[in-house]
């Protein structure tokens, strides 16, 4: 069950925004992803609990962000509905859309789940509904995702497989890559270089993969990643999407070996 924390950051200037601490799993029908949001100064900012099932559509969505609460599942498209801070009025939309998206690193390989792409195939074009921050509005975007390839790295643990991903987004035209290897973000738009000797960017851990039966909290109870270094800390660079570059030295560049 991989846990740890993705530190976000603006993908201009590089001001950190916050943490996310998550923990994610297979679930009986899927796969299922848990976090807590953290600001710059520790004060909790929000929350998602997302859950899938085995062919990537979402069964379930709770996202909280500054008292705003949507919620959401694939139903005839996507349907929604989104509180306000005081509860009393509640707005609900539907799209044709498989999915959902926004600045969470769950909602990357949400989507890489959903369209199962094949190694040097051409792109595929997605329509997805994104939760916009800081409020959590919902904005309809079009996608081209390509899957350029699939690389091997050895680890301690046995060979990691790193998909490589090219997102263009067809409303401004721009293109970012993405790694992802298995359930976690490796790097994602914009990211910062990693090196050794900047503190504020050290590897403090390692995202772990432990066995046995899923131990995410109850549906609708949204928990927090829990240790520090030993749960491991997977960062993140790229507001746009919420994810970045994993926290090991090196990562990004043409001959290094992934950390996480």
């Amino acid at each position: 069950m991989p846990r740890g924390r993705y530190s976000l950051h603006d993908p201009h200037d590089h001001t950190r925004l916050g943490e996310e601490h998550f923990h994610c799993a297979p679930g009986p029908s899927g796969w299922r992803y848990v976090a807590q949001l953290t600001g710059p100064d520790g004060d909790h900012r929000g929350s998602l609990d997302l859950a899938i099932d085995e062919l990537g559509r979402p069964i379930r969505l709770e996202a909280n962000a500054s008292s705003w609460q949507v919620r959401g599942a694939a139903i005839d498209g996507v349907t929604w509905v989104r509180t306000d801070p005081t509860g009393a009025e509640a707005t609900e939309g539907n799209v044709r859309a498989p999915g959902f998206t926004g600045t969470s690193p769950a909602f990357l390989i949400a989507t890489a789940r959903l369209l199962r792409l094949t190694p040097g195939a051409p792109a595929t074009r997605v329509r997805l509904v994104a939760l916009t921050d800081p409020v959590l509005a919902p904005r309809t975007v079009d996608q081209a995702w390509a899957l350029l390839g699939r690389e091997e790295h050895p680890t301690d643990s046995g060979p990691l497989l790193v998909d490589e991903y090219r997102i263009s987004a067809l409303d401004t035209g721009e293109v970012h890559t993405v790694h992802i290897a298995g359930d976690v973000v490796l790097s994602a738009p914009r990211h910062r270089a990693r090196t050794p000797g900047d503190p504020a960017l050290r590897v403090r851990g390692r995202v772990t993969q432990e066995g046995g039966a899923n131990r995410l909290p109850p549906a609708g109870r949204t928990g927090a990643a829990s240790g520090d270094g030993a749960t491991g800390a997977a960062a993140s660079t790229g507001a746009a999407y919420g994810t970045g570059a994993c926290t090991c030295a090196g990562w990004g560049r043409a001959a290094a070996t992934p950390c996480c």
